[in-house]
């Protein structure tokens, strides 16, 4: 009971919860303690298990992972001034899920550590899924290098890694002012159909003419950032393909999902975090989310 509602509410209300709910009284500290426990025990245990529970090959495997600040609380012991001890600040955290295509059941897993740990999580997520010899890989993400660069070092050609139409959008939409004054939103528009089409190099060379010159700070040159942007991607711009397999070209599912596993509560009002408690709770998040809670207690209480 504890756990259950320390996993989903603010740990200085769980007491008021399980009085409520069951006329229990506790130590208004028990819960923290007793989650947290239970959060490391559920972590170590999906460290050990990591690459190791590969599913039946499937065709064609979805897979999306994006980043999700969480406010991070470090402390200095070193220093005598308990006011100066406590620093704060943000980092990412890295989700992945992936899910068959047509599947409507995901299997998630985030991390707080480095880039090559992100990875190790997104190649997990996968082959418990189903990657086999010949699994097509689709990865939809916004267009940060770190998640292309992990596609390619554990899928190699096996993945094709898309970037987030919507991503590429919000850069045209800043651009679009500039390159049709009168009509900025008909331009917009007849840019992406463009791109649906595969068409991405002639939405590059509208953007030419237009592209502010080199003194403009890059802040107030978005034209020339869209045209950056685009450029160096185009490998990765592959919409014609992904629309005619009915495979999505944007990763609003995974957005989504950073709501509802990480946000919801480890960035709820007031909350600060030790960096080992969050890579704690996003593996008691994941594991609910995966359906895995009823196995895990069914394992403690062995």
């Amino acid at each position: 009971m504890l756990v259950d509602f320390g996993a989903e509410h603010a740990f200085n209300r769980v007491h008021h919860h399980i009085r409520e709910h069951y006329g229990i009284e506790l130590p208004q500290s028990l819960p923290r303690r007793v989650t947290l426990y239970h959060a490391g025990c559920i972590a170590s245990l999906e460290e050990q298990r990591r690459g190791q529970r590969p599913g039946q090959p499937k065709a064609c495997i979805i897979s999306e992972t994006d980043g999700s600040m969480v406010p991070i609380v470090n402390i200095d012991a070193a220093q005598s001034d308990k006011r100066k001890q406590k620093t704060l600040c943000y980092r990412e955290a890295r989700l992945t899920l992936a899910r068959e295509k047509g599947s409507l059941s995901p299997v998630f897993s985030a991390t707080l550590n480095d880039v090559s740990t992100a990875g190790e999580h997104m190649a997990d997520c996968v082959q418990r899924v189903g990657l086999g010899p010949h699994t097509y890989l689709h990865s939809v993400g916004d267009g940060a290098p770190w998640i292309a660069e992990q596609m390619e070092a554990h899928f190699g050609s096996q993945a094709d890694y898309l970037i987030d139409f919507y991503h590429v959008c919000d850069y045209l939409a800043a651009a679009a002012p500039t390159c049709r004054q009168e009509a900025p939103s008909t331009w917009l528009e007849e840019q992406k159909h463009l791109l649906k089409a595969n068409d991405a190099e002639e939405v590059i060379e509208n953007l030419c003419c237009y592209i502010e010159p080199a003194t403009t700070p890059d802040k107030e040159a978005p034209v020339r950032a869209c045209h950056r942007y685009l450029s160096n991607r185009l490998h990765q711009l592959n919409y014609k393909a992904a629309l005619d397999n009915d495979l999505p070209i944007g990763s609003g599912e995974i957005e989504s999902a950073h709501r509802y596993i990480i946000q919801k509560r480890l960035k709820i009002q007031g909350a600060w975090w030790l960096v080992e408690h969050v890579e704690a709770m996003l593996a008691l998040r994941t594991h609910r989310a995966n359906n895995e809670w009823a196995s895990y207690w069914h394992k403690a209480a062995a």
